[in-house]
């Protein structure tokens, strides 16, 4: 092999890594309870992106430390309380949602993540709609 195809790939396999593409993005959540009159639109940000996998058809011959299946996760992350507007008195308003500060790409943790991607979710309003902005 030619010094530059083994630099090449060198780099390559490098880059990679490092270009995972796993950063904080927008998202909105709609939110409604049914004794409210409200939906409420909040915008937030979640982790979302590429990360970089390796997995083999070979997994029988390799090492396991050398197979991962890393997703785009929170690595820093905060809660924010919204109230949800037009609900009775004995209904409680309050509705908490993670804020992703920054991300990484790791292995999924289910205290605080959905490790399944789901094939159909809703995400919309059935009632007259608020937004919030954070």
């Amino acid at each position: 092999m030619s010094p530059f195809f083994v630099m090449s790939l060198l780099f390559g396999l490098t880059v990679g890594q490092t270009a995972s593409l796993c950063a904080p993005s927008e998202y909105i959540i709609h939110v409604e309870k049914r004794e409210c009159a409200y939906c409420l639109a909040i915008n937030t940000t979640i982790c979302a992106g590429f990360c970089m996998t390796r997995d083999s058809n070979g997994k029988k011959l390799l090492l396991k430390s050398a197979l991962s299946q890393n997703v785009c996760t929170y690595k820093e992350m905060l809660y924010q309380t919204a109230l949800i507007p037009g609900c009775p008195h004995h209904t409680i308003p309050y509705y908490s949602y993670p804020v992703a500060v920054s991300c990484k790409c790791g292995k999924c943790n289910t205290d605080y993540s959905d490790c399944v991607h789901e094939k159909v979710r809703t995400n919309y309003c059935t009632k007259p709609q608020k937004l919030r902005n954070m």
